[in-house]
């Protein structure tokens, strides 16, 4: 029952993203969104993605409001970096340990720091967890500190939204594979 709801809401998501590429709501676009969103579903399936754990709502809402507010904040800090006189900011590549047991949280974090402004990530060692991330503006030890407080910040509320230890078991997915 899961998978075919699952499978009803990717259709309607690409009817949906089909109805906006076009720009205009009509019979003709939902018709074909529908054509396309089956081609795609039928003709070109995704593997399945292993899930451990489950989505606490709580803590995934102030999960995204933290990005939110980083996305804002570091916003604000290029901006300056960029108008102010003066020599470029030092920038470095930085290493990161992440505490996270599933490859689907790996990835949702690699993309959390991607966007936001001011670093990106470069290389993802996945067996041992760790992001090389090439930060700006790591001038001092304070803005060092500050990146990795930002980093296990985003870290605990990814595993409070997605992996807490009293929700983790194994994938079926995994044991068979």
């Amino acid at each position: 029952m899961r998978n075919i709801v699952l499978r009803v809401w990717v259709v309607c998501w690409l009817i949906l993203v089909w109805i906006l590429l076009w720009g205009t709501f009509s019979a003709a676009n939902v018709l074909s969104g529908l054509l396309v969103a089956l081609v795609i579903t039928l003709l070109l399936p995704l593997p399945a993605v292993p899930v451990e754990g489950r989505v606490h709502p709580l803590s995934l809402l102030r999960l995204l409001v933290t990005v939110g507010y980083y996305l804002v904040l570091s916003s604000v800090q290029i901006a300056f970096l960029a108008i102010r006189p003066g020599p470029p900011p030092l920038s470095a590549v930085l290493r990161a340990h992440l505490a996270v047991k599933s490859d689907l949280v790996l990835a949702l974090a690699v993309n959390i720091f991607n966007l936001i402004p001011g670093s990106i990530v470069l290389e993802i060692d996945q067996s041992r967890r760790m992001l090389y991330m090439h930060v700006i503006d790591v001038g001092n030890e304070r803005a060092v500190a500050r990146f990795y407080v930002q980093v296990a910040r985003v870290e605990r509320l990814l595993v409070r939204a997605f992996e807490r230890e009293t929700d983790w078991r194994p994938s079926p997915d995994k044991e068979s594979a």
